[in-house]
């Protein structure tokens, strides 16, 4: 462990490979002393993102809980507040609410919500809800909606911290700017340093989130199977394919956009550099992901998020789950 790492808040996307939400329990019980402070969710084509840790924060009352992210598009602004005013009070305040602007795929596709000025949604919900949380009362013409005399009853005795999901730097200056800090994904450690680097000074106290995501198992075929797949589909989102292009590899990238613009999702992971498969999807046995995800232990990285993918083992149950989540972290 470095130095930095002891300051870092390790955490992990629920829900956890080979369960059930309700088999859950024994799991979140254990985090704490495997070294886990916090438990997030995701909000897009699958669970909702509040369910989980309302459970978890019953389970577990000591690990913080957030959501990385929730969509600006598919919640109204003031169901957002409800919701996370509601789980910040079971959670004893330890909420971090992290929001985003999603995909159109998620947005549009699968709730026919117009995916219309994705940035400036985002900020006037942000805007919002830094309001709407401290308790005031919100009158007000925002560019992309307006609210008119919502109030919370009442509101947690420690605010939720509200964090940006982020890619590139304008994104990542608003979450610092504005907000408690951000949340970013899909990219390498060095990728990492560079969109920091760009967005400028980081006032002190903010939160920065990375999330990372792993498939522990030696069986590289199929990890990179399971990466390419997972990949294929994300890197050819909008918002990531801009990200991705920023960051210099839409040369690198326009074979997987051809077969995925041509609608043939498989062609477009296989179609996906092998060396960049492996960056962003981390694999190999759980001791080898964790000296690969420690590289993400960077000075001022707040906390490590773990999106740990099903594999073989956990799913046939001849890897023990809470064995496998105390080798990611670096235990025995």
């Amino acid at each position: 462990m470095t130095a930095i790492d002891d300051q870092i808040r390790w955490a992990l996307n629920l829900p956890l490979p080979g369960l059930t939400l309700r088999d859950h329990r024994r799991a979140v019980e254990a985090l704490p002393d495997l070294g886990y402070g916090d438990v997030w969710t995701g909000e897009g084509g699958g669970l909702d993102a509040f369910t989980p840790l309302a459970a978890a924060a019953a389970w577990s009352p000591g690990l913080g809980v957030g959501t990385g992210v929730v969509p600006v598009f598919t919640r109204g602004p003031a169901v957002i507040a409800q919701t996370a005013a509601a789980l910040a009070d079971l959670a004893g305040g330890r909420l971090t609410l992290g929001i985003g602007t999603s995909v159109p795929a998620h947005v549009s596709a699968l709730n026919d919500v117009p995916f219309t000025k994705p940035v400036t949604r985002l900020r006037d919900t942000l805007r919002f809800l830094r309001a709407a949380l401290r308790g005031d009362t919100v009158d007000q013409e925002y560019e992309t909606f307006t609210v008119r005399g919502f109030r919370l009853p009442r509101t947690s005795t420690v605010l939720p911290k509200v964090v940006v999901g982020a890619l590139r730097p304008r994104m990542v200056q608003l979450g610092l700017s504005e907000g408690d800090g951000v949340i970013t994904n899909v990219l390498t450690e060095s990728d990492l340093t560079r969109v920091l680097d760009a967005a400028g000074p980081r006032p002190p106290g903010k939160e920065i989130v990375v999330k990372v995501f792993v498939c522990p198992t030696e069986d590289e075929d199929y990890a990179r199977s399971a990466g390419r797949a997972f990949l294929g589909w994300i890197l050819n989102q909008a918002p990531y394919r801009a990200f991705h292009d920023w960051l210099g590899r839409g040369d690198r990238l326009q074979e997987t956009r051809a077969r995925f613009d041509a609608g043939d999702r498989d062609a477009a992971g296989r179609a996906l550099p092998e060396d960049l498969v492996d960056a962003l999807w981390i694999h190999g046995s759980a001791a080898e992901c964790h000296r690969q995800i420690a590289r993400f232990a960077q000075e001022g990285i707040t906390s490590i998020l773990l999106y740990v993918a099903p594999t073989p083992e956990l799913l046939t149950g001849r890897a023990d789950l809470l064995d496998v989540l105390a080798g990611l972290r670096g235990g025995a």
